[in-house]
């Protein structure tokens, strides 16, 4: 199958499995098909799915990846001994684990087509991360606590894992406890992936955007957090700050001393 086939496939599939949009036009320009499939996948619920359906979703996904290019590890000049900044799609990122910022519900965001990472991740990881995701929470009766981490595989992205950590929302004046809930998610997702066996794990910029956290704090916030660990563990875990805006960036080079890595 062409990419082109395998898409309208997955619509018409998902579209099946919701009887309220079983009337639904599929456009014909290329992008707005990819958008309406981008929504399909968003909203659909942690569901059982057919070995078919997996077939050609991940033969799409994995296809789709590879166009926007990924970037592995390798390839990254450090700002630090086992530390990096890079700018990217954290989906397109090789390594060992990359770090989603999720909600308390850890389901993923159900909003079509909506531009946070936990989006991102849950569209190209596929279907299977949901339930992952949703398994997780069965099995532990609530909703994850800001903080901590949770880890899954990571299905069609090119990294092995994914963890993920619900970081603090700021509502108003940042506070010290959300200050310290912040470096509890970093220190959480670093444990875990040693506790895991990673060698490396790339971090997007938690509670920024949408939680709105101060983007400088974080920033420093998670710098420490990651050297305080380096120190107290002696751990050779690879660490990469990503970002995704240039304002992120900025912050980072000015936090490493003008090293753009």
């Amino acid at each position: 199958m062409t990419q082109a086939q395998r898409r309208l496939f997955l619509i018409q599939e998902l579209r099946k499995e919701q009887p309220q949009f079983s009337d639904l036009k599929i456009p014909k320009q290329e992008a707005q098909q990819k958008d309406l499939l981008r929504s399909l996948f968003n909203i659909r619920p942690p569901q059982p799915v057919s070995r078919r359906f997996l077939q050609v979703q991940d033969a799409y996904l994995q296809e789709e990846t590879r166009q926007k290019g990924i970037t592995a590890l390798g390839e990254l000049t450090p700002v630090e001994d086992g530390i990096y900044l890079w700018q990217g799609d954290i989906t397109t990122l090789e390594c060992d684990a990359i770090v989603n910022a999720a909600n308390r519900q850890m389901l993923g965001c159900f909003v079509p087509c909506h531009g946070c990472i936990d989006n991102a991740i849950h569209t190209y990881a596929g279907v299977q991360l949901r339930l992952a995701c949703a398994r997780l929470m069965e099995q532990q009766g609530r909703e994850e606590e800001t903080g901590k981490a949770k880890i899954t595989p990571a299905f069609n992205l090119p990294c092995r894992w994914v963890i993920h950590t619900v970081g603090p929302i700021v509502y108003g004046r940042l506070t010290r406890r959300e200050e310290g809930l912040l470096a509890d998610c970093y220190r959480s997702c670093l444990e875990l992936a040693v506790e895991t066996g990673c060698k490396s794990i790339a971090f997007c910029c938690i509670s920024t955007g949408e939680f709105h956290f101060p983007n400088q704090r974080a920033a420093e916030i998670a710098l420490q957090t990651v050297h305080s660990f380096q120190k107290e563990t002696g751990s050779k875990l690879q660490v990469v700050f990503n970002v995704f805006r240039d304002q992120d960036k900025e912050i980072y080079q000015r936090l490493f001393g003008g090293k753009e890595g």
